[in-house]
């Protein structure tokens, strides 16, 4: 029980910690490489539960165990399984545990299944405002204008993606500042940040009392549009995307002294535009990044360190 209950432990206190501590790091100045450590902070909370479901399951099945351990010595599975039976704590904890792991696909599931629904709706209402009219062919780009009187551009992804852009942002922003909201509306489709804000909604509401996953959900939110503005900064300049920005939002109440709700974001990405952080060396970005990547790497070890030290010795 002793690996199953540490690996537990470390996902709890993985679970707990790890907000805290990435809330105290400056991860405005990288947000690339903040979202790396969110999902490898993830995974590793996600491998701890499922090597401590497997392994408590070894301990309280034959069946399993011997599937489990099929190609290791009998000194492994003693180191597993000391006296070869396990207790009612094993099944309870595998049970626990394989549950957990269900209701996280149901709400995948359910996250793709709602995120497919909206997609068809929303390609249907811009189908019945910008229709195709016969003998005119889709553009290239997958650029759509549509009257408004709202200055707006979105990403609606799918199997033929569309960027979204209304007359009045084309008529509000100059020719830098739409060519810098569409190189924003870009980066989200390249980096397939729909994917990952679906994974985060549906940890966070499946398991709304875990801290990391909570925390998850709302860093990767604003994390994903800072990456989204360093991608267009670094084809058209950081003015032109703050510009933007203001151009899009300044008739939405977002600059007033309380600014509107899911908006008040937006003035710290342009004071962040405008006077941007200090960026790390490529050495600590590639460290931190290696940093990230290690972290899963830890359940793991934990894992099969009892079994390694038996095949060392023997």
């Amino acid at each position: 029980m002793m690996v199953p209950a540490a690996l537990l432990l470390l996902g709890a206190l993985t679970a707990v910690v790890a907000p805290r501590l990435l809330a105290r790091a400056d991860v405005d100045r990288e947000p690339v490489v903040a979202l790396w450590v969110w999902q490898c902070v993830v995974a590793a909370v996600l491998l701890c539960f499922a090597l401590s479901m497997t392994l408590s399951a070894a301990v309280a099945w034959q069946a399993v165990r011997g599937r489990v351990f099929a190609p290791a010595p009998s000194d492994v599975v003693d180191v597993y399984v000391p006296g070869g039976v396990g207790g009612p704590w094993a099944a309870a904890t595998a049970v626990a545990l394989a549950a957990g792991g269900v209701w996280t696909a149901a709400m995948l599931a359910r996250e793709v299944v709602r995120a497919r629904s909206r997609l068809r709706r929303e390609r249907a209402a811009l189908l019945e405002r910008a229709p195709t009219l016969p003998g005119e062919a889709a553009a290239a780009d997958g650029l759509v204008v549509l009257e408004g009187d709202r200055p707006d551009a979105w990403w609606l992804p799918g199997p033929t993606p569309r960027l979204v852009v209304t007359t009045a942002a084309l008529r509000r922003l100059g020719e830098r500042e739409l060519d810098a909201v569409l190189a924003h509306e870009q980066g989200h489709a390249r980096a397939r940040h729909d994917w990952l804000l679906h994974c985060s909604s549906a940890l966070a509401g499946g398991f709304p009392r875990v801290p990391v996953f909570s925390a998850f959900r709302d860093e990767i939110h604003r994390l994903v549009e800072l990456a989204a503005d360093d991608s267009a900064s670094r084809r058209h300049g950081r003015l032109a995307v703050a510009l933007a920005l203001v151009g899009l939002n300044e008739d939405r109440g977002v600059f007033g002294p309380t600014p509107s709700a899911g908006q008040d974001d937006v003035p710290r990405r342009v004071h962040r535009l405008i006077t941007p952080p200090r960026r790390l060396t490529p050495v600590r970005r590639l460290g931190l990044t290696a940093a990230g990547a290690l972290v899963p790497v830890v359940p793991v070890l934990i894992a099969f360190a009892p079994g390694l030290g038996v095949l060392h010795l023997g």
